[in-house]
């Protein structure tokens, strides 16, 4: 146990997740215990339960910090091409999903249920959909439009993404080159019916 530190709130809180989150990514939801998060911050059980009160509360915490970092980093730019900014935030997605394979599929299986959990995995979804909407003109289509085959396409994203860390199924290359076309496909499709 490391030796104990006097740390404002907001410090010692900053420290659990940042302990948490390696602990949770290292291994299975299920065989991550407090106790352990506790030692690994040098403090008791009890200091620990201050902060959050249970397992899924600090998960949560922990997933939330790490949906908002992660949309912070995916930066979206009208005066780049759909094409390149779309690939770049489904790279940092996928280097964020493989660095931590055990929290994304703990949110998205073990905690399936957890309206905590699914709410801030939603919350995500509706920031990226609207970051793209309004980064992005949807050309002549209606924003609704737009709107709805990205959150079809993000949901198809998320989806992919799971099936590719639990199963491998597809390489890396062949997950982003799938989903890249299946947005193309989607707004090309619509855009071609918007026409005639």
């Amino acid at each position: 146990m490391p030796p104990r530190r006097r740390l404002t709130p907001e410090q010692r809180r900053a420290e659990l997740l940042d302990v948490g989150a390696r602990i949770f990514a290292e291994r299975p939801y299920d065989a991550v215990q407090m106790d352990e998060i506790a030692d690994r911050a040098g403090i008791s059980r009890a200091l620990l339960y201050r902060h959050f009160p249970n397992k899924r509360a600090l998960f949560a915490a922990i997933y939330q910090l790490a949906a908002d970092t992660l949309a912070a980093t995916v930066e979206l730019d009208s005066g780049t091409p759909l094409h390149e900014q779309v690939t770049a935030g489904l790279d940092a997605h996928f280097d964020y999903f493989a660095a931590n394979r055990n929290t994304v599929l703990a949110a998205n299986r073990a905690l399936a249920g957890d309206p905590v959990i699914q709410a801030i995995i939603t919350g995500e979804l509706v920031a990226v959909q609207q970051r793209m909407l309004d980064a992005v003109a949807p050309g002549n289509l209606p924003r609704e439009v737009a709107a709805a085959i990205l959150m079809a396409w993000l949901t198809f994203v998320h989806s992919l993404c799971l099936d590719w860390l639990e199963r491998g199924t597809l390489t890396r290359e062949q997950l982003r080159d799938t989903c890249i076309g299946a947005l193309a496909g989607a707004m090309s499709a619509i855009q071609q019916n918007e026409r005639t």
